[in-house]
């Protein structure tokens, strides 16, 4: 299986909404609010996908300032493709692009939270939160 890596800017929110169904994270996303989702595409900063032939099975979407920050706000695999180091791939790929001497940042779903430190992350001890406030209208 061979698995290409690209930069995608202008990533459809079909083939979006459609990974994130397929890796789980679309459990923590407003996948129903499609103005939503393709606002989330249109303001990264780094849309970075995997694919095998044309077969979107991971996306890493952040937002970062190229000069200290980088938020890793997405990284979803395909679950039929998990386990092959796409995950990995797309972080590493993520964190370059933005610049190595930025600290990359992302929360765990629960689901994934003893995958980051097997890939070389260090757990933060806080978090602070306000949480989404639903649009009215």
């Amino acid at each position: 299986m061979k698995v290409s890596y690209q930069r995608e800017a202008h990533l459809s929110v079909d083939e979006f909404i459609d990974v994130l169904v397929r890796s789980t994270l679309a459990q923590r996303r407003p996948v129903d609010d499609r103005a939503t989702m393709a606002g989330m595409l249109r303001h990264a900063d780094l849309v970075l996908t995997a694919r095998v032939g044309e077969l979107l099975v991971g996306v890493a979407r952040a937002l970062t300032d190229y000069s200290y920050c980088t938020y890793l706000s997405d990284l979803a695999v395909d679950e039929k493709y998990q386990r092959q180091g796409i995950g990995k791939e797309l972080i590493a790929r993520t964190h370059e692009a933005a610049g190595r001497h930025t600290t990359l940042i992302l929360l765990a779903a629960p689901a994934a939270e003893n995958y980051y430190p097997h890939i070389g992350l260090t757990r933060h001890p806080s978090c602070w939160l306000l949480p989404r406030q639903h649009r009215s209208g």
